[in-house]
Protein backbone atom coordinates (compact mmCIF):
# COMPACT_ATOMS: atom_id res chain seq x y z
CA UNK A 1 0.00 0.00 0.00
CA UNK A 2 1.18 3.22 -0.94
CA UNK A 3 2.05 6.44 1.68
CA UNK A 4 -0.51 7.97 -0.32
CA UNK A 5 -2.98 5.37 0.43
CA UNK A 6 -2.18 4.86 4.17
CA UNK A 7 -2.66 9.06 4.05
CA UNK A 8 -5.63 9.24 6.16
CA UNK A 9 -8.87 11.76 4.51
CA UNK A 10 -9.10 15.39 5.71
CA UNK A 11 -13.02 15.57 7.05
CA UNK A 12 -14.88 17.53 4.85
CA UNK A 13 -15.75 21.09 5.80
CA UNK A 14 -18.86 21.46 7.64
CA UNK A 15 -21.64 23.46 5.57
CA UNK A 16 -22.11 26.91 6.10
CA UNK A 17 -25.46 28.87 5.97
CA UNK A 18 -25.08 32.12 4.04
CA UNK A 19 -25.20 35.04 6.34
CA UNK A 20 -28.52 37.40 5.72
CA UNK A 21 -27.64 40.76 5.31
CA UNK A 22 -30.93 42.57 5.26
CA UNK A 23 -29.29 45.72 3.76
CA UNK A 24 -28.23 44.10 0.55
CA UNK A 25 -30.94 42.25 0.31
CA UNK A 26 -33.21 44.86 0.31
CA UNK A 27 -31.01 46.38 -1.90
CA UNK A 28 -30.67 43.82 -4.45
CA UNK A 29 -35.08 43.07 -4.19
CA UNK A 30 -34.91 47.16 -5.34
CA UNK A 31 -32.39 46.68 -8.50
CA UNK A 32 -34.31 43.75 -9.35
CA UNK A 33 -37.95 45.89 -9.30
CA UNK A 34 -35.94 48.54 -11.82
CA UNK A 35 -34.48 45.98 -13.93
CA UNK A 36 -37.50 43.34 -14.48
CA UNK A 37 -40.34 45.72 -14.03
CA UNK A 38 -38.80 49.06 -15.43
CA UNK A 39 -39.55 50.50 -11.87
CA UNK A 40 -38.36 53.65 -10.69
CA UNK A 41 -36.37 52.79 -7.47
CA UNK A 42 -37.58 56.27 -6.25
CA UNK A 43 -41.18 54.49 -6.20
CA UNK A 44 -39.52 50.74 -5.28
CA UNK A 45 -37.62 52.22 -2.26
CA UNK A 46 -39.48 53.83 -0.06
CA UNK A 47 -41.84 50.90 0.67
CA UNK A 48 -39.52 48.46 0.88
CA UNK A 49 -37.86 50.51 3.70
CA UNK A 50 -40.72 50.74 5.36
CA UNK A 51 -41.76 47.10 5.61
CA UNK A 52 -38.13 46.45 6.56
CA UNK A 53 -38.85 49.08 9.47
CA UNK A 54 -41.85 47.75 10.98
CA UNK A 55 -40.36 44.54 10.70
CA UNK A 56 -37.56 45.91 12.66
CA UNK A 57 -34.95 44.65 10.60
CA UNK A 58 -33.51 48.72 10.25
CA UNK A 59 -32.47 51.57 11.70
CA UNK A 60 -31.78 54.86 10.24
CA UNK A 61 -28.14 53.88 9.54
CA UNK A 62 -29.67 51.02 7.09
CA UNK A 63 -31.75 53.02 5.61
CA UNK A 64 -29.38 55.32 4.69
CA UNK A 65 -26.62 52.25 3.29
CA UNK A 66 -29.49 50.63 1.00
CA UNK A 67 -30.57 53.67 0.10
CA UNK A 68 -26.96 54.75 -0.94
CA UNK A 69 -26.49 51.13 -2.43
CA UNK A 70 -29.76 51.59 -4.52
CA UNK A 71 -28.73 55.10 -5.99
CA UNK A 72 -25.16 54.92 -6.32
CA UNK A 73 -25.23 51.15 -8.25
CA UNK A 74 -27.90 52.72 -10.53
CA UNK A 75 -25.98 56.22 -11.10
CA UNK A 76 -22.53 54.07 -11.74
CA UNK A 77 -23.83 51.82 -13.78
CA UNK A 78 -22.42 52.45 -17.03
CA UNK A 79 -18.84 53.02 -15.78
CA UNK A 80 -19.27 49.52 -13.07
CA UNK A 81 -20.29 48.25 -16.75
CA UNK A 82 -17.24 49.15 -18.45
CA UNK A 83 -14.78 47.50 -15.06
CA UNK A 84 -16.99 44.37 -14.90
CA UNK A 85 -16.50 43.75 -18.71
CA UNK A 86 -12.70 44.31 -18.15
CA UNK A 87 -12.85 41.14 -15.84
CA UNK A 88 -14.68 38.73 -17.34
CA UNK A 89 -13.80 36.46 -20.45
CA UNK A 90 -17.59 36.89 -21.98
CA UNK A 91 -19.88 39.55 -23.20
CA UNK A 92 -21.15 41.28 -20.37
CA UNK A 93 -24.86 40.51 -21.79
CA UNK A 94 -24.12 36.74 -21.70
CA UNK A 95 -24.18 37.39 -17.64
CA UNK A 96 -27.29 36.70 -15.96
CA UNK A 97 -29.44 39.96 -15.07
CA UNK A 98 -29.65 38.52 -11.35
CA UNK A 99 -25.46 38.46 -11.24
CA UNK A 100 -24.98 41.34 -12.99
CA UNK A 101 -26.86 43.30 -10.15
CA UNK A 102 -24.76 41.66 -7.54
CA UNK A 103 -21.69 42.17 -9.44
CA UNK A 104 -22.55 45.88 -9.76
CA UNK A 105 -23.62 46.40 -5.81
CA UNK A 106 -20.19 44.78 -5.18
CA UNK A 107 -18.43 47.19 -7.33
CA UNK A 108 -19.67 50.08 -6.03
CA UNK A 109 -19.19 49.10 -2.56
CA UNK A 110 -15.44 48.46 -3.40
CA UNK A 111 -15.22 51.86 -6.01
CA UNK A 112 -17.63 54.53 -4.68
CA UNK A 113 -17.88 53.49 -0.97
CA UNK A 114 -15.41 53.65 2.10
CA UNK A 115 -16.26 50.22 2.87
CA UNK A 116 -13.50 48.15 3.63
CA UNK A 117 -11.93 45.94 0.81
CA UNK A 118 -12.76 42.70 2.40
CA UNK A 119 -16.20 43.36 3.82
CA UNK A 120 -17.31 44.66 0.35
CA UNK A 121 -16.06 41.61 -1.36
CA UNK A 122 -17.00 39.16 1.49
CA UNK A 123 -20.63 40.82 2.05
CA UNK A 124 -21.64 40.74 -1.82
CA UNK A 125 -20.51 36.91 -1.96
CA UNK A 126 -22.57 35.99 1.02
CA UNK A 127 -25.67 37.77 -0.67
CA UNK A 128 -24.52 36.06 -3.64
CA UNK A 129 -25.15 32.43 -2.03
CA UNK A 130 -28.17 33.75 -0.50
CA UNK A 131 -30.00 34.74 -3.51
CA UNK A 132 -28.39 33.19 -6.34
CA UNK A 133 -26.76 29.80 -4.76
CA UNK A 134 -23.25 28.76 -3.84
CA UNK A 135 -22.13 28.03 -7.47
CA UNK A 136 -22.86 31.56 -9.09
CA UNK A 137 -21.45 32.73 -5.78
CA UNK A 138 -17.87 31.49 -6.63
CA UNK A 139 -18.12 33.37 -9.73
CA UNK A 140 -18.99 36.84 -8.07
CA UNK A 141 -16.17 35.95 -5.71
CA UNK A 142 -13.46 35.86 -8.33
CA UNK A 143 -14.54 38.67 -10.69
CA UNK A 144 -14.98 40.86 -7.63
CA UNK A 145 -11.56 40.26 -6.22
CA UNK A 146 -10.29 41.53 -9.87
CA UNK A 147 -12.16 44.68 -8.96
CA UNK A 148 -10.90 45.13 -5.71
CA UNK A 149 -7.14 45.11 -7.48
CA UNK A 150 -7.80 48.96 -8.25
CA UNK A 151 -9.71 52.03 -6.98
CA UNK A 152 -12.33 53.92 -8.97
CA UNK A 153 -9.48 55.85 -10.83
CA UNK A 154 -7.26 53.24 -11.34
CA UNK A 155 -9.95 51.54 -13.29
CA UNK A 156 -10.97 54.52 -15.32
CA UNK A 157 -7.18 55.13 -16.60
CA UNK A 158 -7.84 51.51 -18.14
CA UNK A 159 -11.21 51.48 -19.26
CA UNK A 160 -12.27 55.14 -20.43
CA UNK A 161 -10.95 56.05 -24.14
CA UNK A 162 -9.05 58.47 -23.95
CA UNK A 163 -9.85 62.62 -23.89
CA UNK A 164 -8.24 63.18 -27.14
CA UNK A 165 -9.04 59.92 -29.23
CA UNK A 166 -13.14 60.70 -28.30
CA UNK A 167 -13.97 63.17 -25.68
CA UNK A 168 -17.64 61.98 -25.86
CA UNK A 169 -17.10 58.33 -25.31
CA UNK A 170 -14.92 59.13 -22.54
CA UNK A 171 -17.24 61.48 -20.79
CA UNK A 172 -19.33 58.56 -21.17
CA UNK A 173 -17.67 56.24 -19.23
CA UNK A 174 -15.97 58.56 -16.63
CA UNK A 175 -19.28 59.77 -15.77
CA UNK A 176 -21.71 57.21 -16.29
CA UNK A 177 -24.21 58.46 -18.75
CA UNK A 178 -24.91 57.43 -22.54
CA UNK A 179 -22.93 58.86 -24.85
CA UNK A 180 -25.66 60.18 -26.87
CA UNK A 181 -27.21 61.88 -23.36
CA UNK A 182 -23.72 63.40 -22.87
CA UNK A 183 -23.40 64.72 -26.88
CA UNK A 184 -27.33 66.37 -26.45
CA UNK A 185 -26.31 67.73 -23.10
CA UNK A 186 -23.47 69.52 -24.10
CA UNK A 187 -24.95 70.65 -27.19
CA UNK A 188 -27.93 72.19 -25.28
CA UNK A 189 -24.66 73.71 -22.61
CA UNK A 190 -22.69 75.22 -25.00
CA UNK A 191 -18.92 76.03 -23.80
CA UNK A 192 -15.86 74.54 -22.52
CA UNK A 193 -14.84 70.78 -21.02
CA UNK A 194 -15.22 72.02 -17.42
CA UNK A 195 -18.62 72.58 -17.93
CA UNK A 196 -20.08 69.69 -19.01
CA UNK A 197 -18.26 67.67 -16.59
CA UNK A 198 -19.64 69.91 -13.73
CA UNK A 199 -22.72 68.80 -14.89
CA UNK A 200 -22.43 65.03 -15.49
CA UNK A 201 -20.78 65.26 -12.58
CA UNK A 202 -23.76 67.55 -10.57
CA UNK A 203 -26.47 64.26 -12.23
CA UNK A 204 -24.22 61.79 -10.51
CA UNK A 205 -24.58 63.99 -7.09
CA UNK A 206 -27.26 62.51 -4.48
CA UNK A 207 -30.13 65.30 -4.62
CA UNK A 208 -31.42 67.64 -1.70
CA UNK A 209 -34.86 66.88 -0.63
CA UNK A 210 -37.01 70.77 -0.99
CA UNK A 211 -40.21 71.20 0.08
CA UNK A 212 -42.97 74.28 -0.76
CA UNK A 213 -44.92 75.97 1.56
CA UNK A 214 -48.24 76.45 -0.46
CA UNK A 215 -49.41 79.50 -0.86
CA UNK A 216 -52.22 80.71 1.69
CA UNK A 217 -51.87 77.51 3.75
CA UNK A 218 -48.35 77.51 5.40
CA UNK A 219 -45.11 80.21 5.01
CA UNK A 220 -41.39 79.15 4.05
CA UNK A 221 -40.88 80.49 7.76
CA UNK A 222 -43.37 78.25 9.59
CA UNK A 223 -42.38 75.74 7.59
CA UNK A 224 -38.54 76.00 8.88
CA UNK A 225 -40.40 75.74 12.43
CA UNK A 226 -42.14 72.65 11.04
CA UNK A 227 -38.92 71.29 9.84
CA UNK A 228 -37.18 71.45 13.21
CA UNK A 229 -34.69 73.02 14.75
CA UNK A 230 -30.98 72.39 12.32
CA UNK A 231 -33.09 70.12 10.40
CA UNK A 232 -34.15 72.84 7.48
CA UNK A 233 -32.27 75.66 5.92
CA UNK A 234 -34.44 78.31 3.70
CA UNK A 235 -34.48 77.78 -0.48
CA UNK A 236 -31.46 79.30 -2.59
CA UNK A 237 -33.88 80.76 -4.86
CA UNK A 238 -37.60 80.07 -4.34
CA UNK A 239 -38.97 82.60 -1.72
CA UNK A 240 -41.40 78.84 -0.97
CA UNK A 241 -38.82 76.99 -1.02
CA UNK A 242 -37.42 74.91 2.47
CA UNK A 243 -34.51 72.30 1.80
CA UNK A 244 -34.06 69.73 4.44
CA UNK A 245 -30.89 68.92 5.75
CA UNK A 246 -29.38 65.40 4.21
CA UNK A 247 -31.01 62.52 5.51
CA UNK A 248 -33.94 64.35 6.09
CA UNK A 249 -37.60 62.48 5.79
CA UNK A 250 -40.62 65.06 4.59
CA UNK A 251 -43.16 62.64 5.97
CA UNK A 252 -41.82 63.46 9.46
CA UNK A 253 -42.36 67.15 8.66
CA UNK A 254 -46.13 68.15 10.14
CA UNK A 255 -46.37 70.37 7.32
CA UNK A 256 -45.71 68.06 4.58
CA UNK A 257 -48.30 65.12 6.42
CA UNK A 258 -51.07 68.12 7.01
CA UNK A 259 -50.91 69.10 3.23
CA UNK A 260 -49.89 72.65 4.09
CA UNK A 261 -46.45 71.99 1.91
CA UNK A 262 -45.02 69.64 -0.42
CA UNK A 263 -42.05 67.81 -1.82
CA UNK A 264 -41.44 69.74 -5.05
CA UNK A 265 -37.62 70.94 -6.62
CA UNK A 266 -36.52 74.44 -6.84
CA UNK A 267 -36.63 74.85 -10.44
CA UNK A 268 -39.99 73.93 -10.51
CA UNK A 269 -40.86 76.00 -7.84
CA UNK A 270 -39.59 78.73 -10.07
CA UNK A 271 -41.36 78.06 -12.91
CA UNK A 272 -44.07 78.53 -11.24
CA UNK A 273 -43.76 81.53 -9.81
CA UNK A 274 -42.16 83.23 -13.31
CA UNK A 275 -45.55 82.63 -15.24
CA UNK A 276 -47.34 84.20 -12.07
CA UNK A 277 -45.09 87.12 -12.30
CA UNK A 278 -45.26 87.49 -15.64
CA UNK A 279 -47.29 90.60 -16.49
CA UNK A 280 -50.76 89.92 -18.65
CA UNK A 281 -52.78 92.44 -20.26
CA UNK A 282 -56.02 92.91 -19.35
CA UNK A 283 -58.11 90.90 -16.41
CA UNK A 284 -56.27 88.06 -14.44
CA UNK A 285 -59.26 85.30 -13.71
CA UNK A 286 -58.48 82.51 -14.88
CA UNK A 287 -55.11 80.04 -15.16
CA UNK A 288 -54.76 77.32 -16.72
CA UNK A 289 -52.54 73.78 -16.00
CA UNK A 290 -53.22 72.06 -18.60
CA UNK A 291 -51.00 69.43 -17.62
CA UNK A 292 -51.15 69.33 -13.96
CA UNK A 293 -50.41 65.13 -12.83
CA UNK A 294 -49.10 64.46 -10.39
CA UNK A 295 -50.19 67.85 -8.88
CA UNK A 296 -46.73 69.92 -7.66
CA UNK A 297 -47.11 72.90 -10.01
CA UNK A 298 -51.45 72.81 -9.76
CA UNK A 299 -51.12 73.26 -5.88
CA UNK A 300 -48.50 76.21 -6.14
CA UNK A 301 -50.40 77.68 -8.82
CA UNK A 302 -53.72 77.15 -7.12
CA UNK A 303 -52.49 79.46 -4.14
CA UNK A 304 -51.06 81.83 -6.09
CA UNK A 305 -54.20 82.10 -7.99
CA UNK A 306 -56.20 82.35 -5.15
CA UNK A 307 -54.10 85.54 -3.53
CA UNK A 308 -55.42 87.68 -6.84
CA UNK A 309 -59.07 86.09 -6.64
CA UNK A 310 -58.28 83.90 -9.93
CA UNK A 311 -59.51 80.15 -10.50
CA UNK A 312 -57.37 77.43 -11.48
CA UNK A 313 -58.48 75.09 -13.73
CA UNK A 314 -55.83 72.11 -13.58
CA UNK A 315 -56.30 69.57 -16.14
CA UNK A 316 -55.03 65.88 -16.34
CA UNK A 317 -55.21 63.18 -19.15
CA UNK A 318 -54.95 60.10 -16.94
CA UNK A 319 -58.12 59.93 -14.84
CA UNK A 320 -55.35 58.27 -11.71
CA UNK A 321 -52.88 61.08 -12.67
CA UNK A 322 -55.99 63.59 -11.55
CA UNK A 323 -57.16 62.17 -8.62
CA UNK A 324 -53.64 63.02 -7.44
CA UNK A 325 -54.15 65.99 -8.88
CA UNK A 326 -57.15 66.70 -6.37
CA UNK A 327 -55.39 65.29 -3.65
CA UNK A 328 -52.57 68.13 -4.22
CA UNK A 329 -55.06 70.53 -4.15
CA UNK A 330 -57.06 69.64 -1.28
CA UNK A 331 -57.38 72.75 0.90
CA UNK A 332 -56.55 75.92 -1.60
CA UNK A 333 -57.95 78.59 0.12
CA UNK A 334 -59.24 79.77 -3.17
CA UNK A 335 -61.73 78.00 -5.85
CA UNK A 336 -60.52 75.34 -8.29
CA UNK A 337 -61.35 72.74 -10.72
CA UNK A 338 -59.72 69.91 -11.57
CA UNK A 339 -60.69 68.05 -14.58
CA UNK A 340 -59.10 65.04 -17.16
CA UNK A 341 -59.29 66.01 -20.29
CA UNK A 342 -56.47 65.67 -23.25
CA UNK A 343 -54.88 68.77 -23.64
CA UNK A 344 -54.26 68.35 -27.40
CA UNK A 345 -58.37 68.27 -27.09
CA UNK A 346 -59.48 70.85 -24.94
CA UNK A 347 -62.34 70.70 -22.93
CA UNK A 348 -62.37 74.36 -22.93
CA UNK A 349 -63.47 77.43 -25.45
CA UNK A 350 -60.72 79.45 -27.46
CA UNK A 351 -59.34 82.84 -25.38
CA UNK A 352 -60.47 81.19 -22.07
CA UNK A 353 -57.65 81.88 -20.04
CA UNK A 354 -55.38 84.70 -18.74
CA UNK A 355 -52.84 82.98 -17.91
CA UNK A 356 -51.46 79.12 -18.86
CA UNK A 357 -48.69 76.46 -17.76
CA UNK A 358 -47.81 73.72 -20.38
CA UNK A 359 -45.11 71.38 -18.15
CA UNK A 360 -45.23 68.67 -21.12
CA UNK A 361 -43.82 65.41 -21.14
CA UNK A 362 -40.76 64.62 -21.90
CA UNK A 363 -37.66 62.44 -21.92
CA UNK A 364 -37.06 63.86 -18.15
CA UNK A 365 -33.33 64.06 -18.82
CA UNK A 366 -33.12 67.17 -16.72
CA UNK A 367 -34.19 64.66 -13.73
CA UNK A 368 -31.42 61.73 -13.78
CA UNK A 369 -30.29 62.91 -10.38
CA UNK A 370 -34.03 61.80 -9.07
CA UNK A 371 -34.24 59.12 -11.65
CA UNK A 372 -31.15 57.74 -12.52
CA UNK A 373 -32.26 54.29 -14.31
CA UNK A 374 -33.90 56.55 -16.55
CA UNK A 375 -30.48 57.06 -18.66
CA UNK A 376 -30.30 53.69 -19.41
CA UNK A 377 -33.77 53.24 -20.57
CA UNK A 378 -33.70 55.97 -22.98
CA UNK A 379 -32.95 56.36 -26.24
CA UNK A 380 -32.54 59.05 -29.19
CA UNK A 381 -36.00 58.25 -30.57
CA UNK A 382 -37.64 58.54 -27.69
CA UNK A 383 -37.79 62.29 -28.69
CA UNK A 384 -39.09 61.61 -32.06
CA UNK A 385 -42.28 60.44 -29.98
CA UNK A 386 -42.24 63.27 -27.53
CA UNK A 387 -41.94 65.89 -30.38
CA UNK A 388 -45.92 65.66 -31.93
CA UNK A 389 -47.17 65.18 -28.65
CA UNK A 390 -45.14 68.93 -27.68
CA UNK A 391 -46.43 70.62 -30.26
CA UNK A 392 -49.55 69.55 -30.12
CA UNK A 393 -49.81 71.00 -26.12
CA UNK A 394 -48.15 74.26 -26.75
CA UNK A 395 -50.58 75.10 -30.03
CA UNK A 396 -53.35 74.21 -28.22
CA UNK A 397 -52.27 76.21 -25.13
CA UNK A 398 -51.53 79.09 -27.37
CA UNK A 399 -55.41 79.08 -28.48
CA UNK A 400 -56.38 78.16 -24.71
CA UNK A 401 -54.97 81.84 -23.67
CA UNK A 402 -56.92 85.12 -24.59
CA UNK A 403 -55.42 87.91 -26.72
CA UNK A 404 -53.16 90.02 -23.79
CA UNK A 405 -52.63 86.33 -21.63
CA UNK A 406 -49.13 84.33 -21.03
CA UNK A 407 -48.46 80.89 -21.92
CA UNK A 408 -45.54 79.21 -20.02
CA UNK A 409 -43.96 76.68 -21.91
CA UNK A 410 -41.95 73.90 -19.26
CA UNK A 411 -40.16 70.82 -19.26
CA UNK A 412 -37.87 68.82 -17.21
CA UNK A 413 -35.13 68.57 -19.91
CA UNK A 414 -32.60 70.52 -21.50
CA UNK A 415 -32.70 68.61 -24.87
CA UNK A 416 -32.81 71.19 -28.04
CA UNK A 417 -35.29 68.83 -29.45
CA UNK A 418 -37.32 68.98 -26.62
CA UNK A 419 -37.17 73.07 -25.50
CA UNK A 420 -36.37 75.73 -28.41
CA UNK A 421 -36.90 73.38 -30.91
CA UNK A 422 -40.48 73.45 -30.04
CA UNK A 423 -41.02 77.01 -29.29
CA UNK A 424 -39.24 78.06 -32.71
CA UNK A 425 -41.82 75.79 -34.88
CA UNK A 426 -44.99 76.55 -32.93
CA UNK A 427 -44.32 80.30 -32.86
CA UNK A 428 -42.91 80.55 -36.39
CA UNK A 429 -46.34 79.28 -37.93
CA UNK A 430 -48.18 82.20 -35.97
CA UNK A 431 -48.02 85.55 -36.53
CA UNK A 432 -50.28 86.62 -33.01
CA UNK A 433 -47.07 86.01 -30.50
CA UNK A 434 -44.11 87.60 -28.72
CA UNK A 435 -41.44 85.95 -26.55
CA UNK A 436 -41.04 87.21 -23.07
CA UNK A 437 -37.61 87.69 -21.68
CA UNK A 438 -38.57 85.46 -18.81
CA UNK A 439 -35.45 86.49 -17.09
CA UNK A 440 -36.58 89.08 -14.99
CA UNK A 441 -38.85 86.69 -13.44
CA UNK A 442 -36.82 84.78 -11.83
CA UNK A 443 -34.86 87.61 -9.85
CA UNK A 444 -31.89 86.61 -8.07
CA UNK A 445 -31.09 83.50 -10.48
CA UNK A 446 -27.77 84.15 -11.89
CA UNK A 447 -26.57 82.61 -15.08
CA UNK A 448 -29.79 82.54 -16.61
CA UNK A 449 -28.12 83.20 -20.30
CA UNK A 450 -28.73 85.63 -23.28
CA UNK A 451 -32.74 85.21 -22.96
CA UNK A 452 -35.55 85.16 -23.65
CA UNK A 453 -36.13 82.02 -22.44
CA UNK A 454 -34.27 80.19 -19.47
CA UNK A 455 -32.91 76.85 -18.92
CA UNK A 456 -31.65 75.99 -15.58
CA UNK A 457 -28.92 73.39 -14.10
CA UNK A 458 -28.37 70.76 -11.22
CA UNK A 459 -24.34 72.59 -11.40
CA UNK A 460 -25.12 75.69 -11.86
CA UNK A 461 -28.70 76.41 -10.03
CA UNK A 462 -28.66 73.65 -7.86
CA UNK A 463 -32.23 72.69 -9.68
CA UNK A 464 -33.48 70.00 -11.92
CA UNK A 465 -32.52 71.38 -15.45
CA UNK A 466 -35.85 72.78 -16.08
CA UNK A 467 -36.62 75.11 -19.12
CA UNK A 468 -38.75 77.90 -19.72
CA UNK A 469 -40.63 80.17 -22.32
CA UNK A 470 -42.76 83.12 -21.89
CA UNK A 471 -44.92 83.44 -24.41
CA UNK A 472 -48.06 86.09 -24.91
CA UNK A 473 -50.66 86.26 -27.10
CA UNK A 474 -51.33 89.27 -29.02
CA UNK A 475 -54.09 90.34 -31.14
Amino acid sequence: MSDQQRRPRKPAKPYRRPQKDPVRILAFEALRAVDERDAYANLVLPPLLRKARDKGDFDARDAALATELVYGTLRRQGTYDAVIAACIDRPLREVDPPVLDVLSLGAHQLLGTRIPTHAAVSASVELARVVLGDGRAKFVNAVLRKVSAHDLDGWLDRVAPSWDDDPEDHLAVVHSHPRWIVSALWDSLGGPRAGIEDLLEADNERPEVTLVARPGRTTAEELLTSAGAGAALPGRWSPLAVRLAEGGEPGAVDAVRDGLAGVQDEGSQLVALALAAAPVEGPDRRWLDGCAGPGGKAALLAGLAAERGALLVASEKQPHRAGLVRQALQGNPGPYQVIAADGTRPAWRPGTFDRVLVDVPCTGLGALRRRPEARWRRRPEDLDGFAPLQRALLTEALAAVRPGGVVGYATCSPHLAETRAVVDDVLRARDDTELLDARPYLPGVPALGDGPDIQLWPHLHGTDAMYLALIRRTA
